[in-house]
């Protein structure tokens, strides 16, 4: 058996090669804050928000086929030149940072003709750690949620004056966390609206007010997507999720529901590696999309 060093030397050449060992963008490489060093004008510093979006994982797709992968700084520097105006999701990593999964789901949008932006909130230099993958365990930082939803907003804003980004088909996409923020994200700003929203692996249930429910007014139709033996939120002995977003949405928007209750995305947290749901997630996309 591998001692403990040997472990951990494992363990990080393993994230190396799927993608998601980036310096301090992920959980295994992140110095974290004490949440006793936080103050609450760090949630909304401009700098902080500011490193989110330089560190933004960025997908635009070519005229001609496949598409560019980007950065800020190229495009500030004037080394990449997109092509063309792009509907384009603003796309939120979940807890632990980007991982190979963050690419899998840029690459797909990027692939199928979205442009994508993903800010990267662990680049903040003042961020504490808010979940424990090996034991399921979220919640550690209660403001951590503050912190994404100014990203979000952030993000979208500085999208919009990108002259490659269609500003009137913006949307708000992402994953656990990055679900939650999509799912809770308010604003009255005009540059922070949105054509729709995708909630990736999250119930919109929570003993925290601020966590619960679904914020998105009724102009910004919303899809859930969850399985119902989700490792993340199933209780010790339960079979299935007794809940989900689905209270929370009003069909008649165009807003929906999807939860997995057979087969192997049932117990999935992350459900857009399969076809299947990548399909649902272009359908939606494509039904709320002004033409």
């Amino acid at each position: 058996m591998l001692n403990s060093a040997k472990k951990l030397i494992f363990v990080a050449a393993l994230l190396t090669l799927s993608g998601c060992h980036q310096s301090g963008l992920h959980n295994s490489t992140k110095v974290f804050t004490n949440p006793s060093d936080m103050q609450s004008s760090d949630w909304s510093d401009p700098a902080e928000m500011e490193r989110a979006w330089q560190a933004a994982l960025i997908r635009i797709p070519k005229s001609s086929g496949g598409y560019i992968s980007t950065t800020i700084d190229e495009l500030q520097g004037g080394d990449v030149s997109p092509e063309g105006v792009w509907p384009t999701v603003i796309y939120l990593h979940g807890c632990t940072g980007i991982w190979s999964g963050t690419k899998t789901r840029i690459n797909f949008l990027a692939r199928n003709g979205y442009a994508v932006i993903a800010p990267v909130s662990l680049a903040r230099l003042k961020y504490p750690k808010s979940c424990r993958t090996d034991t399921y365990e979220g919640g550690l930082y209660r403001p951590t949620l503050k912190m994404r939803q100014y990203d979000a907003g952030y993000a979208i804003a500085k999208a919009k004056t990108l002259p490659w980004v269609d500003d009137s088909n913006v949307f708000l996409m992402g994953l656990s966390q990055g679900g939650i923020t999509a799912a809770t994200f308010f604003s009255t700003r005009r540059e922070h609206s949105l054509r729709a929203r995708v909630v990736e692996g999250w119930h919109c249930h929570a003993g925290w007010t601020e966590y619960a429910g679904i914020n998105a007014p009724e102009s910004e139709p919303v899809l859930s997507l969850l399985g119902d033996k989700d490792p993340w939120f199933k209780k010790p002995g339960s079979k299935r999720l007794s809940y989900s977003c689905g209270r929370f949405l009003k069909e008649s928007n165009g807003s929906r529901s999807v939860v997995y209750s057979d087969g192997f995305l049932s117990t999935r947290h992350e459900l857009l590696e399969s076809r299947k749901v990548q399909q649902t997630v272009l359908d939606f996309l494509s039904s709320q999309r002004s033409r």
